[in-house]
């Protein structure tokens, strides 16, 4: 028994924001002091290092269950299933639904009972519960999911990553410029063929490593100190993802029994491109090869980091051919990746 993906969806917000959308920001740091560069410099600079131009952002009145439902919706569609016929859904997110213009995580009940009730499903065993996973979050619900049906718990799931960043973020941290919304989408079912799951790999390094990412306040002093915002300590989270990343990655190939050359595409987290383009240089490095030309498609320049959601969404853009110069094929060899708070590190290979 393995698993597949048989339908993708995803929700891109319609509100571009653009970098000269920041030229206004007063941008400080940690301890509240005006940065050294101008903000023109500031922006050039994060381009440079991020390989963003614009970000999404959610319409005021949506929420992350909204844009959850909206891309499982487009999931089911595209699965051609009876939502009924759904086990389990496993909603990842980092901040639940927060409202605009609030400082209040809402996650009672639960996002994904939410998107069960969007849904209309009437079937109580169909279980439906949220993940906090950080960035990986869809990959680890995926991975859930793999193990439901493998142990004959569920045949088929419903897995999500939505996140609405925008709500969470500093505007005098200039970090805040990475961060998108947006949500993605799978459906999940078991099957005898060959395609599907091939192995993977999960961890959570948390000796040292869990505040890298965190919430803490604003670096304007002037604000309240009570009102969270979601920070990062960049260098570390950078120097760890070039260390573990490429490992978990290796190791999750080599259980696979696939030769690398085998490898079509790599699907990794949105972070930052310069972040990603080492990972993937380092990866290719431990079996002494270099990375063949377009094995990793981005949707970071357009779309930024919309944390859980970012590999579901570039999965279903691929999959709809809407990246530029990037396919899928059937029988393609595709590792799936990704690193966050936690921290945590993932990764699968798959038969498409």
């Amino acid at each position: 028994m393995n698993i597949k993906i048989i339908g993708s969806g995803s929700y891109i917000p319609e509100i571009k924001i653009t970098n000269q959308d920041f030229d206004k920001h007063v941008f400080l740091s940690e301890d509240g002091t005006p940065l050294s560069h101008s903000t023109e410099v500031i922006i050039g600079k994060f381009k440079d290092i991020t390989g963003i131009e614009e970000r999404r952002y959610v319409d005021n009145e949506l929420l992350a269950s909204d844009i959850a439902f909206l891309a499982s919706q487009r999931a089911i569609e595209d699965a051609k299933i009876d939502p009924e016929t759904i086990d389990y859904i496993i909603l990842a997110h980092n901040f639940g639904d927060v409202k605009h213009g609030k400082i209040q995580s809402d996650m009672i009940p639960s996002l994904a009972s939410r998107v069960k009730h969007r849904l209309q499903i009437k079937n109580p065993k169909c279980v439906a519960y949220d993940i906090l996973f950080g960035c990986p979050g869809w990959i680890e619900g995926t991975l859930q999911a793999n193990a439901y049906i493998k142990s004959g718990m569920a045949k088929r799931c419903l897995v999500i990553g939505a996140e609405t960043l925008s709500r969470v973020i500093d505007p005098h941290d200039r970090d805040s410029m990475i961060y998108a919304d947006g949500a993605g989408a799978t459906i999940v079912e078991g099957t005898e063929d060959s395609e599907g799951i091939l192995s993977y790999e999960s961890a959570t390094f948390a000796y040292e490593e869990a505040n890298y990412l965190y919430f803490g306040e604003s670096y304007n002093k002037d604000l309240d100190p009570d009102v969270r915002y979601i920070k990062m300590f960049g260098r570390k989270i950078y120097e760890f993802a070039l260390s573990q990343v490429p490992c978990a990655m290796k190791s999750c190939l080599e259980k696979s029994g696939i030769d690398i050359s085998e490898v079509k595409k790599v699907l990794i987290h949105q972070a930052n491109e310069k972040m990603d383009e080492a990972i993937i240089h380092r990866f290719y490095k431990l079996f002494q090869q270099t990375p063949p030309k377009d094995i990793m498609p981005m949707s970071i320049h357009k779309f930024g980091n919309s944390s859980v959601a970012t590999v579901p969404t570039l999965y279903d853009l691929l999959m709809k051919g809407k990246i530029e110069n990037q396919k899928l094929h059937k029988g393609d060899v595709i590792i799936f990746a990704s690193v966050g708070a936690g921290m945590n590190v993932n990764a699968f290979t798959y038969r498409l």
